[in-house]
């Protein structure tokens, strides 16, 4: 039975930055992460993957190249947790011991709750941003688009990143433009279940009229159920308030499905969740409501945030300050306010940089006006967010959020 101080279940952002943070705090920390993957992927990058701007292999990384210095790498999965007793086992039957836990696990994404879609994904124009194995498949769908429908879907919340979902319908858009000849026998269509286009209303009133302007087909409260590969066909629940709800039928030619997203069956079956499947924290403080040495950072965490990786980059030095002072007997004052960051791509060259907290008020790292579609907020989703991403943020950097702002899905 192995025992450490700090116990880290998941090696992805969260999980890394935490560790790398802990132990620039306090190097002589016993830390330890337990992850199973081999490599470890920019996942705010596939979006341009999708569209063409990235390859999938700059947005790789070998995990053994990730794992701070002085931090043990149990290479397996968890397979369970045992809070009552400050332990957590292992896919390979190992116990571990810990005097406090991070739980960084990540999300699922249920592609099975989508009737047809295991199936269909990969071919026949069905393509999704959201897995490494069908980012490239995306690009190859938008370059051979010869007209028909273009549909983009969005799952109910809380997925990653909430804006993904249509940034890679205004990429695909403006792709899709470049041939008129094309242009003119083809439709966007984002088709969301949300009831709106952004959650954020300060953001939500410039991306309407990137929908206007684009003549982009938003259709809102649709929930894709079905997918019918075969007849080229998606199925809808539309439920919109004070109507009956129905099912719609779309054809498609490409099909962008975003899937449904829940927390890990391992911790939502797990004494650490609340009835949402997420670990159950307090969202100022990351720390667990009923057990005092165990924290949550990134996707799985409970918290009322939008997911992104700039979620992570504001708590990460929260639960470290908050985690440390629990280790010493005391109680931390870190406190995180929501924070997080959607760098809204509207086409190619164009990026409005969301950033808000818990109140949905914005949260701006530059002296512009954040609603504005700017080039130089382009070059920072393409260019200077992937470098923070991997020189400061899994390193435990500090910077000044004052024009720097965090890095999204």
């Amino acid at each position: 039975m192995g025992h450490h101080q700090v116990l880290i279940v998941g090696g992805g952002a969260a999980g890394i930055t935490v560790a790398a943070r802990l132990k620039r705090a306090r190097p002589g920390l016993d830390v330890a992460i337990l992850e199973p993957a081999t490599e470890h992927y920019y996942q705010p990058g596939w979006t341009l993957v999708g569209g063409g701007v990235f390859s999938l292999e700059q947005t790789r990384r070998l995990e053994a190249d990730l794992i701070p210095a002085g931090v043990t790498w149990i290479r397996e999965a968890v397979a369970g947790f045992d809070p009552d007793h400050n332990s957590v086992s292992t896919s390979a039957g190992q116990t571990l011991r810990y005097d406090a836990l991070v739980v960084a696990t990540g999300m699922t994404l249920n592609w099975a709750a989508i009737k047809g879609l295991p199936e269909a994904l990969g071919k026949g124009g069905v393509c999704s941003n959201y897995a490494k194995e069908f980012a490239p498949y995306t690009w190859e769908c938008i370059q051979h688009f010869k007209g028909g429908n273009a549909v983009f879907t969005c799952p109910p919340m809380p997925i990653k990143c909430p804006g993904a979902p249509q940034k890679i319908a205004y990429l695909a858009d403006d792709a899709i433009k470049r041939d008129p000849a094309v242009a003119a026998k083809s439709k966007v269509i984002y088709a969301t279940a949300t009831p709106g286009i952004f959650g954020i209303p300060v953001y939500a009133a410039p991306l309407r009229e990137v929908v206007a302007r684009k003549g982009i087909d938003a259709r809102y409260s649709h929930t894709l159920t079905e997918v019918r590969p075969a007849s080229k066909e998606a199925v809808f629940q539309v439920a919109k308030e004070g109507e009956e709800p129905r099912e719609e039928v779309i054809s498609y030619e490409l099909l962008h499905v975003t899937p449904p997203m829940t927390a890990p069956p391992v911790v939502a079956q797990s004494p650490l969740a609340a009835a949402s499947g997420f670990v159950e924290v307090d969202k100022h403080t990351l720390q667990h409501v009923r057990y005092a040495n165990v924290f949550s950072s990134g996707d799985v965490s409970g918290m009322p945030n939008s997911k992104t990786a700039a979620a992570v980059r504001g708590q990460a030095p929260v639960l470290v300050t908050n985690l440390l002072a629990q280790l010493d007997g005391g109680q931390g004052d870190g406190s995180y306010n929501g924070y997080s960051c959607c760098p809204l791509i509207t086409g190619y060259g164009k990026t409005i940089m969301a950033e808000f907290n818990y109140d949905a008020q914005p949260e701006p790292s530059f002296p512009l006006d954040p609603t504005q579609e700017r080039w130089s907020m382009w070059l920072m989703k393409t260019v200077v967010l992937p470098w923070l991403y991997w020189n400061r943020m899994l390193k435990g950097g500090d910077h000044e959020k004052r024009f720097i702002p965090g890095l999204d899905r």
